[in-house]
């Protein structure tokens, strides 16, 4: 993994998978995964893998068999790789069998993109594309196909609050993961409402 990584700006570098890792054991932890043979590891893995891409050569798969991986893990966890992005949701290609582990491994991935860590992830991220920061003539794209939604560079970076990480509170698909989507959103509508009165010079 981290080798993959290397190379990749800030927002998606190995940090953010070894976070997510640590984010989707705690939160399987709070759902008492743990308590499940075997559940530990399908959460552990695919967070590990998430953003590896699963398509090319194989490298996932390869990957579990070379590990020997059991069959009906490798299966759950190949379901959790190829199935948390965003965009899934947007196109409408959600994980329509969303077993716990998914789940929890999903919730972690947009957990660090949320929040503290989700704004400054954010603003790297824009960054590393030469976007531009905040214009406000350009307005969000409420309603985005994954086609749209895939056109980073024609939105600025502040927009990408109201295209995606706003929306992800709403998105959890745990108990745990919704407890702690709370603190993170109220922490952006913060950061924004702040933003937007220096931008305009009255902070």
């Amino acid at each position: 993994m981290e080798k993959h990584m290397r190379g990749n700006d800030s927002s998606h570098d190995a940090w953010h998978v070894f976070r997510v890792r640590d984010l989707a054991l705690s939160l399987a932890r709070e759902e008492g995964l743990d308590a499940h043979p075997g559940s530990m590891e399908i959460v552990e893995l695919p967070a590990l893998l998430h953003d590896i891409d699963p398509f090319e050569e194989k490298s996932v798969e390869n990957f579990l068999e070379e590990q020997g991986v059991e069959e009906s893990k490798k299966i759950k966890i190949l379901k959790i790789v190829r199935g948390m992005g965003f965009k899934n949701e947007i196109k409408g290609l959600a994980e329509t069998e969303v077993f716990p582990e998914f789940g929890v491994v999903q919730d972690a991935d947009r957990l660090d993109a949320i929040g503290a860590i989700g704004i400054a992830r954010c603003f790297a991220f824009g960054g590393s594309r030469n976007r531009v920061l905040h214009d406000p003539a350009i307005q969000p794209r409420f309603v985005l196909s994954q086609e749209n939604y895939m056109k980073k560079e024609e939105q600025t970076t502040l927009n990408h609050f109201y295209e995606k990480l706003l929306k992800l509170k709403d998105l959890m698909k745990t108990k745990a993961g919704q407890r702690r989507a709370e603190k993170g959103h109220k922490f952006m509508l913060e950061y924004l409402e702040e933003f937007y009165k220096e931008w305009d010079g009255q902070a």
